[in-house]
């Protein structure tokens, strides 16, 4: 009987031989040592970036401590005359300059020196509303936080200063602190920020059109302190009182035209019976 089928032996292959029409293998020959550099290049630059990230969240967070610090101890500058005086609470910010000429029961009497302030018009007829107050606040803030021509981060300052506007052919120069005032022909209210003295005349423009640099000049006010929160009826009530006191001094009276001033120390977190405030009219020698 004849097999189911045939085939020819096939020849034995040497252990290791490729076998007879197989593509012969490839290989690749990685280097140790570059799989090594590659694997160290990265490790480095993570632990570059993570050492940066660290040194910078150190700096900032020295750099808060050291701001928190200026609130937490705050300053003496101010002689205390009274315990409503003594509890208030000033921060260790930079200030207007000035030296007081003399003091009066309810009201002392300063002569103070030029600065340079950044101001801007509030919204409103209200000098004391807290949506227009935020408003001309930010705006300020955002001035002296970087939103001008050089990206110049300028130090906070005090007082901030509200008061009446002034006819427009005045022009004042913005200092610290925030004053707020009035304008006798406008009705209307300017906020200023107390620029940092080391800048001088040579301060960065504002980006906001709404912003103008203005310099104070040198000037003797006749200023009273009080503490709480700021309202308009408030204001119009102490002014009147400090005009009054200052028909009875012997030694100055109020300068023509002048146009009360409000001067706001604290930031919007600070208890009410701490805030430092005061209201301030021009005066000239009798």
């Amino acid at each position: 009987m004849a097999p189911l089928c045939s085939a020819s032996p096939r020849p034995l292959e040497a252990p290791g031989q490729p076998r007879r029409g197989a593509r012969p293998r490839r290989t690749v020959a990685v280097a140790a040592g570059a799989r090594t550099s590659g694997a160290e290049a990265r490790a480095s630059l993570v632990l570059a970036l993570a050492s940066q990230a660290l040194a910078a969240s150190q700096r900032r967070a020295t750099d808060l401590a050291v701001e928190a610090a200026k609130y937490a101890f705050p300053s003496r500058r101010f002689e205390p005359r009274t315990l409503e005086e003594a509890l208030m609470s000033v921060p260790d910010l930079e200030t207007v300059p000035f030296r007081v000429l003399k003091r009066e029961a309810d009201y002392e009497i300063r002569e103070v020196e030029s600065y340079f302030v950044a101001e801007t018009t509030m919204p409103g007829r209200s000098g004391f509303d807290f949506n227009g107050s935020s408003q001309s606040f930010n705006v300020l803030a955002s001035y002296l936080f970087g939103k001008n021509t050089t990206s110049e981060q300028m130090e906070m300052t005090t007082p901030v200063f509200t008061r009446k506007g002034e006819p427009s052919s005045e022009t004042m120069d913005m200092t610290t602190p925030v004053i707020t005032k009035k304008s006798a022909g406008e009705n209307k209210w300017k906020m200023s920020f107390v620029m940092p003295a080391k800048y001088g005349s040579n301060l960065p423009r504002p980006k906001d059109p709404s912003v103008s640099i203005k310099e104070v000049p040198g000037k003797i006010v006749a200023v009273a302190v009080f503490s709480g929160l700021v309202a308009d009826d408030d204001i119009s009530q102490r002014e009147s009182k400090l005009r009054e006191s200052l028909q009875r001094d012997t030694e100055f009276r109020v300068k023509d035209n002048s146009v009360v001033e409000v001067a706001q120390y604290n930031p919007p977190f600070t208890l009410p019976f701490t805030r430092r405030n005061e209201i301030a009219l021009e005066v000239e020698k009798k």
